[in-house]
């Protein structure tokens, strides 16, 4: 969970601060008032904010601002909460200056040439290209010796150091969707990892996933989710998998105030769940939208809306609409929950630790390790150091790229 209202800032959240102050409505000719998640305003010429691991905003239909067949509420009174300002995602992981594909591809040749392996070269190599580059070598490889990169990295190494050795080596999309595709297979179903990734990503990227999965795996992703869950959990994922939440950074306050009040009826105020009610308002707004909806709700029914789903919902739809929520509030701190829960207690949820380390590497690991000493009071450097061992510490400590 993450600090009730009145509780401290956290600046560079992607969602909101909790402890807002009212402040009077603006003076005439001043900036119109912000809402929780709302970008400041933009003039001629300015650039929209973004947030953490934010794409740019594709050309996608978006949802409408209101549905005109539906009575329209009052606006509620102006509110202006103190809002710190918005950056964007900071990776770990950025492109190596002086690249050169092919002398790499030399390197990581040599280090695995003969007798032996040089797993410091490996790392030093790998860890300190980007995704981009990394697909660079792994073609000069096949041009300069004619063999797979991949599978020569295979032969090489073993255990969770060749997992995540591996798993840089793919491109995201292609890593998203084989990781999805792995939580579904078999007996049993990786439900967390289903949730983790199709609550977190862009439009674009989902829309990029869905591709490569039936490209890959001759089904669509969408098949795949029903076939493997049911109810309104299945609901909840096969929403997110459309890939069609609306990104703008509009906030219509009539809108909000309407989604507050049917949140509320949905939940807290009847008995029983309309669970239909809560997927189709958190699977399709925006994030500054929500980030509105959810200070508005706390303000309204002195009620936060994450207390409210665990009282109303459980088991899966229960972790997956809080999944939801924390993404939106702030994606970061969503990803440095995860991190400490992978490494906490007897034996470690590699697969997890190596997931996020990775997929996040080259967009906000910076700001999860960050939220992770702010929210445990200890580095995820120190963590994963007590937690690993060998290469495989060595190669993740690499991507975290800092002891703070």
């Amino acid at each position: 969970m993450y600090p009730a209202p009145g509780g401290a800032p956290q600046p560079g959240m992607a969602g909101f601060d909790t402890g807002y102050p009212g402040q009077p409505s603006p003076a005439p000719g001043q900036p119109p008032a912000t809402y929780p998640g709302q970008p400041p305003a933009t003039y001629p010429g300015q650039q929209p904010a973004t947030y953490p691991g934010q794409q740019p905003t594709p050309s996608y239909p978006q949802a409408p601002a209101a549905n005109p067949s539906i009575p329209q509420y009052p606006s509620p009174p102006s509110v202006t909460p103190s809002i710190p300002p918005l950056k964007a995602g900071t990776g770990t992981i950025t492109d190596a200056s002086n690249f050169d594909a092919l002398r790499d591809a030399e390197v990581l040749r040599k280090a695995m040439k003969g007798f032996g392996t040089d797993e410091k070269a490996i790392i030093e190599c790998l860890g300190s290209r980007s995704n981009k580059q990394r697909q660079q070598i792994s073609l000069s490889f096949k041009t300069a010796y004619g063999k797979d990169l991949i599978k020569d990295l295979k032969s090489e190494l073993s255990g969770n150091f060749e997992k995540t050795i591996l798993a840089m080596m793919k491109a995201p999309s292609l890593y998203d969707a084989y990781e999805l595709y792995e939580a579904i297979k078999g007996a049993g179903t990786d439900e967390e990892c289903l949730i983790e990734i199709l609550a977190s990503r862009t439009n674009k990227q989902v829309h990029e996933i869905n591709s490569v999965y039936k490209t890959e795996f001759k089904k669509t992703l969408e098949q795949a989710l029903k076939s493997d869950t049911s109810g309104h959990f299945e609901r909840l994922l096969v929403s997110l998998c459309q890939g069609n939440r609306d990104e703008s950074s509009n906030v219509d306050m009539t809108l909000v105030q309407r989604d507050v009040q049917e949140l509320y009826a949905a939940g807290e105020k009847r008995l029983g769940t309309d669970e239909s009610k809560f997927n189709a308002i958190l699977c399709s707004r925006s994030r500054a939208h929500l980030n509105a909806v959810f200070y508005e709700y706390q303000r309204t029914y002195n009620r936060d809306l994450e207390k409210s789903i665990c009282r109303e919902m459980s088991g899966d739809l229960e972790r997956g609409m809080l999944a939801v929520v924390k993404c939106l509030k702030n994606t970061s701190a969503f990803f440095a929950e995860r991190l400490y829960k992978a490494m906490k207690g007897a034996g470690t949820k590699d697969k997890t630790l190596i997931r996020i380390m990775v997929s996040r590497s080259e967009v906000d690991l910076l700001d999860i390790r960050q939220e992770y000493k702010k929210m445990y009071g200890k580095s995820l450097y120190t963590d994963i150091t007590g937690d690993t061992s060998g290469d495989y510490r060595k190669i993740l400590l690499k991507l975290c790229n800092g002891s703070d």
